[in-house]
């Protein structure tokens, strides 16, 4: 079945947004120019990072025990660059990441405690036509944050030895979905976009090739949208509730 028509609520009525990521960049290749034009417009955006990203980086030379702490480091600061200062790391291990109860339960306790309106978090559907993108950790991830999303978040009786009250979004914004149903165009941000993206050093053999390549990637997503050429946008898929 297809995915509906987007009809997300306007920003003027968002507080809060939480985005939930697998990994220490996910948020930054998908959604940082969005997220940056959210926090100029008064929005508050937490991060909440599931792993440390232990099975990334071209440095065979260094102690991999230092990466957790490096891949924290990066995404802090790229944060920085789109406007957000909350960043909750759940610290799952790289490669590893499952659907499972545990993960169900801390993704709902930062949503209980960020008490957000808008949910972004990753498509749990492999998008074949970019299969890079359908990272096993990316569909675990995202279909655990689903399920906190609706119905665990609200629901007084999910996880009850949570302390933090129940709380009701429903709003949610997929990134890598096979069916993409809206853009937002991020031409006065799509700097701070490729400033957040440079910050994960570790990660990057040819960072100039990688900018260029973001750049070309998000002119044409904003193409597909109809925006002038000139413009960038990111691509999303928003699912409302009750809308």
């Amino acid at each position: 079945m297809s995915v509906p028509a987007a009809n997300p609520r306007p920003d003027s009525e968002i507080e809060r947004v939480l985005a939930v990521v697998a990994h220490p960049d996910d948020i930054d290749f998908a959604a940082a120019g969005t997220v940056a034009a959210w926090t100029k417009a008064g929005i508050e955006v937490h991060y909440c990072i599931v792993t440390d990203g232990q099975e990334g980086g071209f440095e065979p030379d260094r102690d991999r025990s230092e990466i957790p702490a490096v891949r924290r480091a990066e995404q802090t600061a790229a944060a920085g660059h789109a406007g957000v200062q909350d960043l909750h790391f759940l610290g799952y291990s790289d490669g590893a990441v499952e659907a499972t109860a545990e993960l169900v339960r801390d993704i709902v306790r930062v949503i209980r405690q960020v008490r957000p309106q808008r949910l972004v978090t990753s498509s749990p559907e492999r998008n074949w036509q970019r299969l890079q993108v359908s990272h096993p950790d990316h569909l675990a991830t995202g279909e655990a944050a689903l399920r906190a999303f609706y119905p665990a978040a609200g629901n007084p009786y999910s996880f009850p030895d949570l302390t933090e009250a129940p709380w009701d979004l429903n709003e949610l914004w997929l990134v890598e979905h096979p069916e993409v149903n809206h853009y937002v165009d991020i031409t006065d941000t799509i700097d701070q976009k490729i400033a957040a993206l440079l910050s994960h050093t570790s990660q990057h053999r040819d960072p100039d090739s990688l900018a260029a390549h973001m750049r070309q990637l998000s002119q044409h997503r904003a193409t597909l949208a109809g925006l002038p050429k000139t413009s960038y946008a990111e691509p999303f898929t928003v699912i409302r509730l009750g809308a």
